[in-house]
């Protein structure tokens, strides 16, 4: 949904980089929006008067700096994530591939609810620290960085804490895959046309409309993680959580009766917002990026336009054109010996 294009022209290492500089970037510039959806779904005193007075608070409470926490743990997190949740879809895309080499709409989207799952269990104590430092007043601070709270976490509150709410991953991938799936049937309704004749523009706005549409219906269970992540009993507030509960069923419960049935999507107007800049900035960054490793692997001309390089077989993968350049600089390397 939200990933890039390949590339065979770039190296698997020269990939991971660009999309891992790419989200870097998005994360960090999108990170304000982030804190206040997290504030939101935990429910601390920063959000309870609406979308844009949850700045104006963040900023007169923490400053400046609170619209950056949890951003290292979250970048950090970006790494292991993408490499596990790459490395488990193509695993599952190829268990699901027919005789012909061919996998369903359907097939492929369970095998990304399947990949992101798996992601998340691996990274899930990240998760953990992220809402913590997020979730707390930054100046008056109980945890001081990412080690600091893990290690804080396992020590007072044991090691399941780490991965409190982690269920709830789990339930919230089916009603995620379910809205991606909705959106990529019907897309050849909404643009009257079929999909391989999307424009880079079409295929930015389908992944926003099925990031929108997926997120929604998968938020609920979001919110409820998000205030398993941040309840604990030893901390200021109970960590800032506005309802207290005992256990999954339970904040479900808590949150209907006391709060309403629409506090389930607290946050969702700054989530909703944060789609596009973070995609959009998302895919130009990984552009830029990819531009200048093609220029190095030789297929442009400048890192500046997308100008092939004259000469340069387009199609040849990075590692095929060392081969082609290594055997054609050897051979005219052979025949200046000769000459002599």
């Amino acid at each position: 949904m939200a990933s890039v294009k390949k590339d065979d022209r770039l190296t698997r290492s020269q990939s991971f980089v660009c999309v891992g500089f790419a989200g870097i970037f998005s994360k960090t510039v999108t990170s304000p929006l982030e804190v206040v959806k997290i504030k939101s779904q935990v429910g601390t005193f920063h959000c309870k008067r609406g979308f844009w007075q949850s700045f104006l608070l963040v900023y007169q409470n923490e400053g400046l700096g609170g619209f950056w926490k949890g951003n290292l743990v979250s970048c950090l997190r970006l790494f292991p994530y993408t490499a596990v949740h790459l490395a488990a879809y193509k695993k599952l895309i190829h268990l699901h591939m027919d005789e012909l080499g061919f996998v369903s709409q359907w097939r492929a989207t369970f095998a990304g609810g399947l990949a992101g799952v798996a992601a998340a269990l691996v990274t899930y104590p990240l998760e953990v620290a992220e809402t913590r430092l997020i979730a707390q007043n930054c100046k008056e601070p109980t945890y001081l960085g990412v080690l600091h709270t893990l290690s804080n976490i396992q020590r007072s509150e044991g090691l399941a804490a780490l991965y409190r709410g982690f269920s709830l991953t789990v339930l919230g991938a089916f009603p995620f895959s379910v809205g991606c799936f909705a959106v990529y049937m019907n897309l050849d309704k909404l643009w009257k046309e079929p999909p391989f004749r999307f424009s880079s523009l079409q295929n930015f706005i389908n992944g926003c409309l099925a990031a929108g549409v997926a997120q929604t219906l998968s938020y609920p269970f979001e919110t409820v993680k998000r205030k398993m992540q941040a309840q604990a009993a030893h901390l200021p507030h109970c960590g800032g959580v506005d309802v207290h509960f005992n256990g999954m069923m339970d904040c479900f419960i808590q949150m209907v009766r006391n709060k309403g049935i629409l506090s389930l999507w607290n946050g969702l107007t700054a989530n909703t917002v944060k789609i596009v800049p973070y995609f959009g900035l998302l895919f130009v960054c990984f552009e830029m990026c990819k531009q200048v490793c093609l220029y190095r692997n030789g297929y442009i001309v400048s890192p500046l336009s997308y100008k092939p390089a004259p000469g340069v077989d387009q199609s040849l993968g990075a590692k095929e054109l060392q081969e082609v350049k290594r055997y054609l600089k050897n051979r005219n390397f052979g025949s200046s010996e000769s000459s002599f």
